[in-house]
């Protein structure tokens, strides 16, 4: 299987650990993102689910070179445009849509469609990205989905998210198809609201030295 952006999978590999990062205001943006940095998490997906979701994953882009950015929540051929025009590094979105599908493949982004069930990630599969986003992960089955879907397609990789307690990272990470996990716990909304990024970062240190250990 010829994956369109081949960095994406090994990108997932190494930072095994990706928050799912819902900004409400520009101005968080980046000492949110230095926050985790700091704490060893580099890898940030920034969600299109608030109004400042695109100019937050600007900001971190332009203003820390440390942490690899990319948009998530991507819906449709605009959201795909708009990775491409704001130079991240990657897109996630929680389905796979031909139309998307087929949009990310013409603008030649490094990009994880999500799945949920078999055909789904034959769709996937079928235009080239073999490394999906199991999504919501905890609701389609967790690690059992995990390890079903790992038979009949032993090539496909995944970034499972949605629904996974931080202590269950670990077993994820565990099963050979898993590339990484994501989740939204390591920067909880109310310490991002009081602006506490010493908690952030040492949640971020914490979680990776976890899966270290």
């Amino acid at each position: 299987m010829t994956e369109t952006a081949p960095s994406v999978t090994e990108m997932l590999r190494r930072a095994r650990l990706v928050p799912v990062l819902t900004i409400p205001s520009v101005e968080v943006a980046v000492p949110l993102a230095r926050a985790l940095v700091a704490g060893g998490v580099r890898m940030l997906e920034v969600t299109l689910r608030t109004p400042a979701g695109a100019d937050a994953a600007a900001a971190i882009a332009r203003e820390v070179p440390e942490a690899l950015v990319g948009l998530g929540t991507v819906l449709t051929r605009e959201d795909v445009a708009l990775v491409r025009k704001l130079g991240l590094r990657f897109a996630f979105s929680p389905g796979a849509t031909p139309a998307l599908l087929d949009a990310a493949l013409d603008a030649r982004i490094a990009f994880v469609p999500g799945v949920g069930t078999a055909s789904e990630l034959m769709l996937a599969m079928s235009r080239g990205f073999a490394t999906v986003k199991l999504f919501p992960a905890k609701q389609t089955g967790g690690i059992g989905m995990l390890r079903a879907l790992g038979g009949p397609f032993p090539e496909a990789r995944f970034c499972p998210t949605g629904g996974i307690a931080e202590g269950e990272v670990k077993d994820y990470l565990a099963e050979p198809n898993v590339v990484a996990v994501g989740g939204s716990w390591l920067a909880p909304s109310a310490e991002v609201k009081a602006g506490n990024w010493a908690a952030i970062t040492e949640r971020a240190r914490n979680a990776m030295a976890r899966l270290d250990a």
